[in-house]
C-alpha cells in the first residue's frame, strides 16, 4: 500500500499523514474549507521542520512533497486505504464512511478508522465492504509513540488485518496489537477509568491536580500524571470516549464525572484550548 488517504488534518490526522509520508508513502489529505486546510498543511510544515532542527529527519522538504492537502473528497478514489481521523463522533463517522464506500474505487481499498472508542462493526455495516473495514488507531503525538491498535470487526477479513499490520509494522515501523471490537479496544478501556478516578479525587477535594499528578509521576514512575494526560488528549475526547464505553458496558467506572461535563460545556478541553485542568501558554 503506497498510496494513503486521511480525512482529517487536525492534531490526529495530521500526525498520521506525516508518518506515513516518512515512511514514503504518497498521502493524500483532505479538510472540510480551505481555512482548515492551510491549517493543517501549517501544522504539517512545523513539525517535520521541527524533527530536522532535531536530527530525526533529513529533509523534511521531501516530505511534504509527497503530502497533498486538499478539500475534495474525491481525491481519494484512487488511494490503497484510507484512514478517518475526523471528530469523535459516531453519527460523523457513519456519514463519511458512506461517502468513501462510494468514492474509493478498488475493491481491494481498505477503509480504516482512528476512533478511540466508536465499534467498528457500527462504520462497517454501512458500506458495501465491511470486509474491508477495520479500526487503525494510533496514539497522540503519532510521530513518537510507537503503538497502532488493530481492530477487526466480525464482518473483517483476515486479509485485511494482515495487509494493515504488515503496513503498520513494516512501513511506518511502529508496533501494532490486534483488538476485539468492544468500545475502548485495549488501551483506553484501562486508560479512561484511571483518568475518571483522578477526576472524581480532583473533584471531591481529596488533593490538587498537582499532588495528584506527581503522586502518580514519582511513586508509579509515569510519565505524566492522569490530569495533565487528559488536557492532552483533550477534555472533549475523554469525555467521547467515557460515554461511548458507559453507553457500551453501563458500568458506574465509566461514567463521565460531573466536572469533567462542566468543563467539556465551558470549552476548558486542555492543551489545545490553553485551558484545562492546568493552564497553557497558546
Amino acid at each position: 500500500m503506497q498510496k494513503i488517504g486521511v480525512v482529517g488534518c487536525g492534531l490526529m490526522g495530521a500526525g498520521i499523514a506525516e508518518v506515513c509520508a516518512r515512511a514514503g508513502s504518497e498521502v493524500v489529505v483532505v479538510e472540510s474549507d480551505d481555512a482548515r486546510a492551510e491549517s493543517g498543511r501549517a501544522r504539517l510544515e512545523k513539525s517535520l521542520r521541527r524533527a530536522q532542527e532535531r536530527g530525526k529527519l533529513d529533509d523534511a522538504g521531501a516530505v511534504l512533497e509527497r503530502i497533498r492537502v486538499v478539500t475534495d473528497l474525491t481525491e481519494l478514489a484512487d488511494r490503497d486505504m484510507v484512514v478517518e481521523a475526523i471528530l469523535e463522533e459516531e453519527s460523523a463517522k457513519v456519514a463519511l464512511f458512506k461517502q468513501l464506500d462510494e468514492i474509493v474505487t478498488s475493491p481491494d481499498a481498505i477503509l480504516a478508522s482512528n476512533t478511540s472508542s466508536i465499534p467498528i462493526m457500527k462504520l462497517a455495516t454501512v458500506t458495501k465492504r465491511p470486509s474491508h473495514v477495520l479500526g487503525v488507531h494510533f496514539f497522540n503525538p503519532v510521530p513518537v509513540l510507537k503503538l497502532v491498535e488493530l481492530v477487526p470487526s466480525l464482518m473483517t477479513d483476515a486479509q485485511t488485518t494482515e495487509r494493515a499490520r504488515d503496513y503498520v509494522d513494516n512501513t511506518l515501523g511502529k508496533q501494532a496489537i490486534t483488538c476485539q471490537d468492544r468500545a475502548g479496544f485495549v488501551v483506553n478501556s484501562l486508560l479512561i477509568p484511571f483518568i475518571l478516578s483522578a477526576i472524581r479525587m480532583y473533584e471531591s477535594g481529596f488533593a490538587t491536580a498537582e499532588d495528584i499528578d506527581s503522586g502518580l509521576v514519582l511513586g508509579a514512575a509515569h510519565p505524566q500524571g492522569p490530569l495533565a494526560l487528559a488536557d492532552l488528549i483533550g477534555l472533549d475526547t475523554t469525555m467521547a470516549v467515557a460515554q461511548s464505553l458507559y453507553e457500551e458496558f453501563k458500568e458506574p467506572l465509566y461514567a463521565p464525572p460531573p466536572l469533567l461535563a462542566r468543563m467539556v460545556d465551558a470549552g476548558l478541553l486542555g492543551r489545545k484550548t490553553g485551558r484545562g485542568f492546568y493552564t497553557y501558554e497558546q
